[in-house]
Parts: structure tokens; C-alpha cells; sequence
């Protein structure tokens, strides 16, 4: 039998989990989610990337995203039959076999739609009688033997071209098919025979046996000739005047390809392999550029000659495409870093918070266990390992969760960072105990800011932080958040230290106001407002960590919000600017003009609140500048449109000044100065049919450059709207209805032709509705509409998920901000507690104690609210003129603005995290209030309780 004579003893940690479960859980708790944001954040990020260099790729036309290995026909000197050979269907296939295993990673090929064969590179002429020629040019033909036509297209008449016979060279008849589109406007008809001439002039006639559907007309298969689908009309450059004919091509069967080996149209063997994006990630981009370089002219294109043949050469559009996807990344980086930066600051104060709470908690516990001849490692490694129980676990399912979440993404840099957070916690935690207790100590002095005075290495740590702000916030004003080789980390974390200085001034200068108002609050009668200031100046809530913990996440909720604002801004400007109005009708041609019956039509639709109708005109010549002269409104000249010299031409805008000044107001213009194109005296409107003459002279109203070219004095202009002389009454620097900078806005009851070409509508009109009342006129118009221009700007996956991230950011902002105000109030809870418990000892009703917590608590949560309101504000000032945020609104839509889109203020994202920590920090008050009356003073009040 075993004798144990030592003492049995619980084990340390679970002693210990027992004794606090509830603090262990809601620690785990904020590890688990501090964990899953960090892990989530490099997964999100690489997700959008990969998304969008997939969308990029997928959504390229197929003639520049299609991987093209062509050489030319055999050479001449070879014989005949190997010549036939290579340009027959097995021969042609092997090679393609082999180029295929030949793609470097991480390219991969669509194999369902590769194709190859033999093409003519140069059309030849088509001289049969019933084709058609618009301007009595015959059609250009080009003739492809091409893989794979039966699995990508479907018969719609006639029959399948094949080879009754082997084909060679001296092969004279051959079948081909055309699609319906080549066969509708070429007005092929099948059994219809086409000659195509040899070099010798010799006759090859192909026969038309079949009409072909293509069952992907997008695919590459059809797009990356896009004349394999579609005949185009095209104009005849080697003609002296301006005609124009058709181009399409011929299909041929698979096995036709030598007998093209025969003609003059210079027949050229090729491969085309359209690129399978599925496998690719958004940091391939940088492996894919250089392969693809490689395959181009380098060492990869040698391995291509091996197979294909000496000749052989590669081109793709490809390239250029990861290229414009790298720019759009590299230029969204850093903007998304400085939310990364600020998210993870408040996310590390606030964990470092919470480790001075607990730190706290236990600070008489551990300072008997230092009395009683503990060790600093004994207890510092007893503190590692239970947190490092609770901490592990929770950084574990944090990650679990975040790849759950995102399921695109790389492993390791969410593991890193999970790892990280679990890293920060279990180092953070014991060392901020520990380092307490270095000396046993006694009780210790109370902690009171009015009477606090910095020691000499606070202030220089303190100024060091600030030359580190002003210089980061410096550089990026200068130069933007982009850098040459990567994002700058400092630069990207100037909203940091900008709300890191306004912590540690606002802590300075905390004690100020206290120490004013705790004098003429002392002569008051009742305690309460003396007790409640006196509190705010001793408790340790109103530190500089807590409050550092509360402007950073309001300052990077602000940040994320004013992203957000400016995004938003800039597309509705940019559909703005696009269409002009909620909605534009305009004619199929810039001439054609709207009949008066479909304007009233139009106006009376439901929805409708305004019409605005304007004659457009553009390229009108300008006169000769007028040296030494100006515009009118002087300074407004020569600002926001260019030089007087660029604005040779202009756009002339005849305008009702009253319907387009509402529209103005409506749509949120600049204020339009209908009141000068008053049409009175010599610009009175003209009778119907009535000619005026060209000494006529027209009040205008201008773009600074046309303002500055024409003067001040009458000039005389030609238009088809009528000849007459314009004076400059103002200027605008924006008008609805054009998109050039250079205007001329005239009354359009003036000129001599008044009918418009343009509608411009405001309200919500149905867009069913007013597209079949347009249609009703009996003619083609155009109809643009404001909400459909609008929703062009968030079609890439870039820039979805890195607006996705910054919605993110400003939630997570928003409750780190409201978690370290909860965090600063239960550090002191207990001693506000205590101190309710003996005060109602004294005579303290339940009401004052209410107050007394509440008045306590306002001074702290205003100075938090004001400063992180203060921080937001001016970090976003500071930092606006380098931050650019086209890339996330505007970026790859064709035909949007690239002028420069700013951050501007978002009060909301300003406001309401910061009403909501005065609203937690009064709730916190009045619940801790609430449970300090249910409990007893007994209980509160013990024999020795330093508290």
C-alpha cells in the first residue's frame, strides 16, 4: 500500500477557472471574436482579389483573353504531301496536345474550347453576283478549317460540311457552312456555291451545304474571331472617298485546311487556347505577368517554336489584362490597409484593456501570493497557463470560423494573424500582472488625475509620437497612400498615431476643466456635484488607455464612413454626369429631334416631376480669342474648363431657362442663372418660319474657357440652329445636358431651329412605361436612365469586397468603441460599489446615488465623444488630399470620370458611434446604480476592505 504524506492540492488552473467563470468566458468570448476579425481580414482580401482577377479574365473579350499560337503555312520547299500533312486535322492536333502540357503555372487552359486549324489571314475578294454590295464594293472573305464546329454549334438548315474526299492541295471543291447572322446579311442560302482563287488564279469552289447556330455565341470559341459569328460592314481604306463593305467568314469542314495551302489569302496555321480562370488566385497576378512574358519573347516561346515549329508566335491580350487588374489592387491596397491598421490598433488596445481589468481584479491576490515568497516566474508562468487554457482555444475556433466564413483565401495569413491575437493575450496578460508586482507592496496610493504630474520619459515618448503623426500625416498629403514597391505601413497608419496624439493631449488637458469646475461646484449646496467631479478626476476609467482605446475606434469609424460617403458621392455624380437628369431621352443621332407629341406624352407619365427639353449641338466652331480680354463675371474665367486657346470648338445648348433652372435645382447642380437668358429686344423669340439675321445677338451663358475666348463683346457664331452673335452674361462651369467641358448655353426660343434633342426628365418615372412610350412615337430614340447608370459603378468583385471590408471596418469600429467604454467602467465598478454602499450609510437616497454614478460618468463619456468626434473630423481633413478613391467607385466602368474623388465628412459615421458611448456610459451608470440598491451595505462593507 502507497503512502502519500504530501498534501493534496487542487490543480492552479482549474482551481482558478472555477472560482471566475464568468471572467474566463467573456475573455474567451472577445478573443474568439477578435480572432475570427483578424483571420478573416487577409482572407477577405485575398477572396476580392482572386474574384476579381476571375471576373477580369472571364469578362474580357475572348480576342484579347485567348491564348494564340499561329505560324505560317509549311514552307514551299517542302513536298507536297508533308505540306498536306501539317495542315490536316491529326497533325494539328497532336501539336495542340502538346502546348497544352506545355503551359507554364499557373496558367490553365479551357479545353471544352480550344480550337485549331488552318485560316486565311488575308480576306479575298467575292465576286458572286448576289451578294450584297452597299456601295457597289464586292464583299471580303476570309476561310477557316476549324476544330470542334459540330460540339460548338447546332445545324439550323441545310447540312454538316464534310470530305467526301481527301483534301489536298490540288483540291478544287470543298463544302463550308456560314451562321445565321453571316447568312442573313450576306443573303447566303444554302447550296449556294462561293469561287475562292488559288495563287495560280485557278477556281476552288465552296460549297454552302449548311446553316450554323452557335450554341455560345460569347464563348471564345465564336469571340475570339469575333468575324466567325458576325459579318461586320466595314470601310474600304484604300479607297479614295468613303465606302464601305462587308467581311465575314466561311467555315469550313475540319479537314479542309490543305486546300487553303493553295490560295494567295497567306493561310496560316494557329491554336487558340482560351485561359480556365478557376484554378487562379488574386496573388498569381504577379507569376501569371511573367509567364506570360516568357511565352512571348522569352524562354517560354522557345519552348513553343519546339513544338509548334521555328515560326511559330504567341500572342494574347492576356497580359494586359492582369496588368490593369494589378493596378486596380495595387491602387486599393493601401487604402484598405489604413482600415486594416486602424482596426487592429483599437482591436490590440482593447485586448490590452482587458488584461488591465483583470490585472486589476487580482491585484490584491497576487500582491499576498508576492508577500508570501512568490516568485515573478511562478506566477507570471501560473498566469500564462491559465490564460493560455482559455486564450488557445478561442484563437482556434476563431480561425475555424473565419475559414468557414471566407472560403477563398490562404491559409496562413489568417493563421498568422489568429495566432497573433492569441500571442498578444497570452504575452500581455501575465507581463501587465507581473510587472505590478516586481517590489511586494503595500496598499497603494489612490490614482488621481488632478493631482497626476507626467514624469520627464512620458513627454518625450509623448513628443516622439508626435513628430511620428506629423510626419506620416505630411507624407501622405504629399504624395498619396500609394508608395513605389508596396503600401507604406507609416504613411497608412496616420489616422493611427493622429488619434494616438489626441489621446495623450486630451489626457494632459483631462485635468483642466475638472479642477475649474470642482470650485464653483464646491460652494453649491448638496454633495453630489462635488462628489461626481471629484470621482471623474480619481477614477482610473478616464486613463489613457481607455480613452486612446475609444478615438481610435471612432476615428476608424469615421474614416471607414467618409470611404463609404465618398464612394457613394462619386457615383451618383458620375451617373449624374452621364445622363443629366433622374432620366434623358435623345435621338438615335446627335440631329435628330424629339416631335412635340412625344415631350407632352412623356411629361404626363406618372412619376414624372419635371422635363426639361434642350437642343444640343456639337462641334461648333469658336471665333479667334480676344487677346487681353475676359469673360464675364471676371474671375470665373479660366477656372474649372480649360485655356481659351483648348476651346476652339464648342457644344451649343439651347435651353427653356425656367424648366432647366428646376431641373438644376432638382438634380442638385450648381444654381443655374436662368434670369440673364431673359429673350427680350434683339433675342425676343423669332416668328414661326422666320429667318433672323446674323446681326442678331443672343445673351449666353459659358464654360470659363469659352467665356474667356469670346470676351465681353458680341461675337458672331454659325450653327445649324441659325446664324448670330452670343455676348457672355456668366459663366457655369457644368452643364446637364453635354459632357464636354466647352459650352455655350443659349434660350432656345431664339434660334431659329428650336425643336430639341434631348428630354431630360426628373422624378421616378416606371422605366417599362417610359420605355414603351417612347417606343409608341414610331421612331429609335435612346433612353438613359439615372438608377441603370448607377448600377454600372458596382459590378467588379475588387470593388464590392473592399466596400464590404470598409462596411466592415465602420461596424467593427463602432462596437470596439462601445466595448472599451464598457471595459473603462467595470474596472472601477467595484469601487463605485463600495462607495454607494457608504454613502447610504450616511444618508444617501437611491435616487442621488443614480445621479451621482450618472454625473460621474458624463464627464468621461463627453471628453471620449468629443474627442473621438474632434480625432474623425480632423483626421479626415488631414488626410483627404491623398486619398483618391477612383479605383474603389469608378474603376473599370469605360466612359466614367477619372477626375480625383475625395473623402469628404460623413456626419452619420461621426455622430452616431459617438452618441452611442454616451448613451452606453449613461445605461452602464444606471444599471451599475440599479444593482448596487439591491444589494445590501453588509455585503459591500467588510472588516478590512481597502477598497
Amino acid at each position: 500500500m502507497r503512502h502519500n504524506d504530501r498534501a493534496a492540492s487542487a490543480p492552479w488552473i482549474r482551481t482558478r477557472l472555477r472560482t471566475a467563470p464568468g471572467a474566463a468566458t467573456a475573455l474567451a468570448v472577445l478573443v474568439l471574436v477578435t480572432a475570427f476579425l483578424a483571420a478573416a481580414f487577409p482572407r477577405a482580401v485575398d477572396a476580392y482579389e482572386t474574384k476579381g482577377l476571375r471576373h477580369d479574365i472571364l469578362t474580357a473579350d475572348a480576342g484579347r483573353s485567348t491564348l494564340e499560337v499561329a505560324r505560317p503555312q509549311p514552307g514551299l520547299e517542302l513536298p507536297q504531301a508533308q505540306r498536306d500533312d501539317e495542315a490536316r486535322s491529326p497533325e494539328l492536333a497532336r501539336i495542340g496536345a502538346g502546348l497544352l502540357k506545355a503551359l507554364p503555372v499557373p496558367l490553365r487552359a479551357d479545353t471544352s474550347s480550344v480550337a485549331y486549324g488552318v485560316r486565311t489571314s488575308k480576306p479575298a475578294v467575292a465576286n458572286e453576283p448576289w451578294l450584297p454590295r452597299p456601295e457597289a464594293v464586292p464583299p471580303q472573305l476570309s476561310y477557316v478549317a476549324q476544330s470542334g464546329l459540330k460540339e460548338h454549334a447546332t445545324l439550323a438548315s441545310g447540312a454538316w460540311p464534310t470530305t467526301p474526299q481527301e483534301v489536298t492541295s490540288d483540291s478544287r471543291e470543298v463544302q463550308g457552312a456560314v451562321t445565321e447572322e453571316t447568312a442573313a446579311e450576306l443573303k447566303v442560302k444554302a447550296g449556294a456555291t462561293i469561287t475562292l482563287l488559288t495563287a495560280a488564279q485557278e477556281p476552288i469552289t465552296v460549297t454552302i451545304t449548311g446553316i450554323v447556330a452557335p450554341r455560345d455565341p460569347q464563348g471564345s470559341y465564336w469571340s475570339a474571331d469575333p468575324l466567325l459569328r458576325t459579318p461586320s460592314l466595314v470601310l474600304d481604306t484604300a479607297s479614295p472617298f468613303p465606302v464601305h463593305y462587308w467581311t465575314g467568314t466561311v467555315l469550313l469542314a475540319e479537314d479542309s485546311g490543305p486546300a487553303l495551302l493553295s490560295t494567295a489569302a497567306e493561310p496560316v496555321l494557329f491554336w487558340r487556347i482560351p485561359p480556365d480562370p478557376a484554378g487562379l488566385t488574386g496573388p498569381d497576378d504577379a507569376r501569371l505577368t511573367s509567364v506570360i512574358a516568357s511565352l512571348e519573347s522569352g524562354p517560354g516561346l522557345l519552348k513553343v517554336r519546339e513544338i509548334a515549329g521555328d515560326t511559330a508566335v504567341f500572342a494574347t491580350g492576356l497580359g494586359h489584362i492582369v496588368e490593369a487588374n494589378a493596378r486596380m489592387r495595387d491602387a486599393i491596397s493601401p487604402v484598405i490597409a489604413v482600415a486594416a491598421l486602424g482596426i487592429g490598433s483599437v482591436a490590440a488596445v482593447v485586448l490590452l484593456m482587458t488584461g488591465a481589468l483583470i490585472a486589476g481584479r487580482r491585484k490584491a491576490e497576487l500582491a499576498l501570493m508576492r508577500s508570501r515568497g512568490g516568485s515573478l516566474r511562478g506566477i507570471g508562468g501560473r498566469l500564462l497557463a491559465e490564460t493560455a487554457v482559455t486564450v488557445l482555444p478561442a484563437s482556434a475556433l476563431g480561425l475555424l470560423l473565419a475559414t468557414l466564413a471566407v472560403g477563398e483565401g490562404r491559409f496562413w495569413p489568417g493563421a498568422l494573424a489568429a495566432a497573433g491575437v492569441g500571442l498578444l493575450v497570452c504575452v500581455a496578460l501575465p507581463l501587465r500582472t507581473t510587472l505590478q508586482h516586481i517590489r511586494p507592496t503595500l496598499h497603494g496610493a489612490r490614482e488621481d488625475m488632478v493631482s497626476a504630474r507626467p514624469s520627464r520619459r512620458r513627454t518625450v515618448a509623448e513628443l516622439t509620437l508626435l513628430v511620428l503623426a506629423v510626419g506620416a500625416v505630411t507624407a501622405l498629403r504629399r504624395r498619396g497612400t500609394s508608395a513605389e514597391g508596396g503600401t507604406d505601413l507609416l504613411v497608412s497608419a496616420a489616422p493611427v498615431l493622429v488619434a494616438l496624439i489626441a489621446a495623450l493631449v486630451l489626457v494632459r488637458l483631462y485635468p483642466l476643466p475638472l479642477r475649474l469646475a470642482t470650485r464653483p461646484v464646491a460652494r453649491l449646496r448638496g454633495a453630489i456635484g462635488f462628489l461626481s467631479l471629484a470621482r471623474a478626476g480619481r477614477s482610473s476609467a478616464g486613463g489613457a488607455l481607455p480613452l486612446l482605446a475609444l478615438l481610435l475606434a471612432l476615428a476608424t469609424a469615421a474614416f471607414g464612413g467618409s470611404v463609404i460617403a465618398g464612394i457613394g458621392d462619386a457615383r451618383d455624380d458620375a451617373a449624374l454626369a452621364s445622363v443629366g437628369a433622374d432620366a434623358r431621352i435623345s435621338g438615335a443621332s446627335e440631329r435628330a429631334t424629339l416631335p412635340d407629341e412625344l415631350v407632352r406624352t412623356v411629361r404626363d407619365l406618372d412619376g414624372v416631376t419635371g422635363a426639361a427639353p434642350v437642343r444640343v449641338e456639337y462641334s461648333v466652331n469658336m471665333p479667334e480669342a480676344v487677346a487681353g480680354d475676359g469673360g464675364a463675371d471676371g474671375g470665373a474665367a479660366g477656372t474649372g474648363g480649360g485655356s481659351a486657346d483648348d476651346a476652339k470648338a464648342a457644344a451649343l445648348v439651347g435651353i427653356d431657362p425656367a424648366s432647366y433652372a428646376e431641373l438644376a435645382r432638382a438634380t442638385g447642380l450648381p444654381a443655374f442663372p436662368a434670369a440673364r437668358l431673359k429673350a427680350t429686344g434683339s433675342s425676343a423669340p423669332l416668328p414661326e418660319g422666320a429667318e433672323a439675321g446674323p446681326d442678331r445677338v443672343l445673351p449666353a451663358i459659358a464654360s470659363p474657357a469659352v467665356a474667356a475666348r469670346l470676351g465681353k463683346e458680341p461675337r458672331a457664331i454659325e450653327t445649324l440652329s441659325g446664324d448670330f452673335k452670343v455676348q457672355i452674361v456668366g459663366t457655369v462651369t457644368r452643364v446637364a445636358s453635354v459632357s464636354p467641358t466647352d459650352f455655350l448655353v443659349v434660350n432656345s426660343a431664339a434660334l431659329e431651329q428650336k425643336a430639341p434633342t434631348t428630354l431630360l426628365l426628373t422624378g421616378a418615372p416606371d422605366p417599362g412605361k417610359l420605355r414603351a412610350a417612347v417606343e409608341g412615337s414610331g421612331k429609335e430614340y435612346a433612353v438613359q436612365l439615372r438608377s441603370e447608370e448607377r448600377a454600372r459603378y458596382v459590378n467588379t468583385p475588387m470593388q464590392a469586397g473592399a466596400e464590404r471590408i470598409y462596411l466592415a471596418a465602420v461596424a467593427a469600429g463602432a462596437g470596439y468603441a462601445l466595448l472599451a467604454v464598457l471595459l473603462s467602467l467595470l474596472q472601477t465598478a467595484p469601487e463605485r460599489r463600495t462607495l454607494l454602499a457608504r454613502l447610504r450609510t450616511m444618508g444617501l437616497t437611491t435616487g442621488q446615488g443614480r445621479k451621482l454614478l450618472a454625473f460621474e460618468a458624463t464627464p468621461q463619456a463627453l471628453l471620449a465623444a468629443g474627442g473621438g468626434l474632434f480625432t474623425g473630423w480632423a483626421t479626415i481633413v488631414l488626410l483627404s488630399p491623398g486619398i483618391d478613391l477612383v479605383p474603389l467607385a469608378l474603376a473599370g466602368v469605360a466612359g466614367s470620370d477619372t477626375s480625383p474623388v475625395l473623402l469628404r465628412t460623413d456626419l452619420w459615421s461621426l455622430a452616431l458611434p459617438a452618441a452611442g458611448v454616451v448613451a452606453l456610459a449613461a445605461a452602464v451608470a444606471g444599471v451599475q446604480a440599479w444593482w448596487a440598491s439591491r444589494r445590501g451595505s453588509i455585503t459591500e462593507l467588510r472588516a478590512g476592505d481597502s477598497r
